[in-house]
């Protein structure tokens, strides 16, 4: 562990607008203006700037149907939604993803909705007019699922001719590729192999064999059996079976839900948690596409009822933590959230009863939301009657929240298409520090835009390299000599040569 971690009592502080919450060695975090964040059950949840002010905006999807965007105007929320042409009721909304589809430079909404309550459902994207106002275009692009019951989407670049692409997971139906063709979408879904009937709910890219382009891991319910999609150009190949990565064990209670992709061991390679109803799975990345489930020995093999995972430094201390989202199933079930803290790769579950960050149970999102350097929590809760969204501030000292960098990957015509390429840190002597990835998808159904972020532990001057995937393989650019200082507030921009 490369910083000492925080040891903090259980302490609850106030300040305007702000509930304290802090219990045992768990990080502080303070309630971010709840008087805001009231609609019930809220589902998925997914950032990106919007607006193009250069601050995190939020995007919140609700059982009622509704979806809500949160502005960050420099640190404080005003909640919008109807104003911009989203919906305000309607099926539930599963899923939220942003990406810059049409390549114009700013991100678009994709929604997936459930049919679960018998009521028509269909996918729905919003084309984002400059932050004015969003316009449905799901049937022009060629993407409505009729009868959808999508539970993951994901904006990626699988062919990698530099636009984004569009996966649909979907719970009740094959899934679905569709291919961007220069801002019109194919359904390729079956040419590729892709269109597996198997109950995906949770979908995570990422390049799994280190060949130059995007893999997909998808975690199936109801005792399907996981599947991992080689992608191997021309069309995919699921290898789970032969890597043991498929659970052919799983009962029909059992199944995959969410999954989440990072370096929690800091050695370049990329590792993959799965949040499970049964027992949680931690796949270890050993390199050339093979993986090692690791979850008892890295103490996250848990019986849990887990909805969604998602990575994050949340101390700043250099090595990446783990937040659950899960619930108590019963005749009323109710949530029970899991904060695990990585301490050198071993991890302990630090939240205590009476910590409100134990009221998750569907969406989880990281994001440095007042750019302070430390990443913040955005949580979903839907089970009990005042299930609601919650917006928690990471209370880290000024000075340990400044040791951090955060960067933000472009094409090379300064477009957010990269998602799945992977960061890497080193410092002055050249001793690797971790690797993060552009985001591709988790925490449950969503999918933010964001810059990259790594807490530096003790670290100073750093090395950046970026792994861009490419036709022509893997093709890394480096930044020698980066002072993370001057770039607190703001993210350094690396773009594809």
């Amino acid at each position: 562990m490369m910083g000492a971690m925080i040891k903090r009592a259980a302490c609850f502080v106030t300040c305007a607008g702000c509930v304290a919450v802090a219990a045992g060695d768990a990080p502080a975090f303070t309630t971010v203006q709840p008087e805001l964040f009231t609609t019930l059950h809220a589902l998925s949840n997914a950032f990106a700037d919007f607006d193009g002010d250069g601050d995190a905006d939020l995007a919140v999807s609700y059982l009622d149907g509704s979806i809500r965007i949160y502005r960050n105007d420099a640190g404080a929320f005003v909640g919008l939604g109807a104003r911009l042409g989203l919906p305000t009721a309607g099926p539930e909304v599963r899923s939220l993803a942003w990406g810059d589809f049409d390549g114009d430079g700013d991100p678009d909404l994709h929604a997936g909705l459930s049919g679960d309550t018998g009521v028509p459902a269909r996918n729905l994207v919003f084309r984002n007019d400059e932050g004015h106002a969003f316009v449905e275009v799901a049937n022009s692009l060629g993407v409505n699922v009729p009868g959808a019951d999508s539970r993951q989407a994901n904006w990626v670049d699988y062919d990698n001719d530099g636009d984004l692409d569009l996966f649909s997971a979907q719970r009740s139906a094959p899934n679905r590729m569709f291919r961007n063709d220069g801002g019109r979408f194919v359904d390729v879904s079956d040419d590729l192999g892709l269109a597996d009937p198997r109950r995906t709910v949770g979908a995570c890219w990422f390049d799994m064999d280190q060949d130059g382009d995007l893999d997909v891991f998808q975690a199936n319910q109801q005792a399907d059996k996981d599947t991992f999609y080689r992608n191997d150009g021309v069309n995919f190949t699921d290898v789970a079976p032969r890597l043991g990565m498929h659970q052919p064990e799983r009962t029909l209670a059992e199944g995959g839900v969410g999954c989440t992709v990072g370096d929690y061991d800091n050695d370049g390679l990329l590792d993959l948690f799965v949040a499970t109803y049964g027992p949680t799975l931690l796949y270890r990345n050993l390199g050339g596409g093979g993986f090692q489930e690791s979850g008892a020995e890295a103490g996250l093999r848990h019986e849990l009822h887990a909805v969604g995972a998602s990575w994050g430094d949340a101390e700043n201390d250099g090595d990446l933590d783990l937040f659950v989202a899960a619930y108590v199933d019963g005749d009323e079930s109710w949530s029970r959230a899991h904060l695990f803290m990585n301490d050198g790769g071993k991890f302990v579950d630090v939240l205590e009863n009476g910590n409100p960050l134990l009221a998750a149970d569907h969406g989880i999102q990281w994001a440095d939301y007042d750019r302070d350097g430390d990443l913040d929590l955005s949580l979903t809760d839907t089970f009990p009657e005042d299930g609601r969204h919650r917006l928690l501030r990471n209370e880290l000292p000024v000075a340990q929240a400044r040791r951090s960098l955060q960067i933000r990957v472009l094409d090379r015509d300064g477009l957010a298409t990269r998602n799945g390429a992977e960061v890497r840190l080193y410092d002055v002597d050249g001793n690797q520090l971790g690797a993060r990835i552009v985001p591709t998808g988790d925490g449950y159904g969503s999918q933010s835009d964001l810059p990259v972020h790594f807490g530096l532990g003790s670290a100073a001057t750093v090395d950046v390299e970026v792994t861009f995937l490419t036709p022509r393989g893997r093709i890394a650019t480096r930044i020698r000599g980066v002072d993370p200082r001057e770039w607190e507030g703001r993210a350094l921009v690396v773009k594809e040569d």
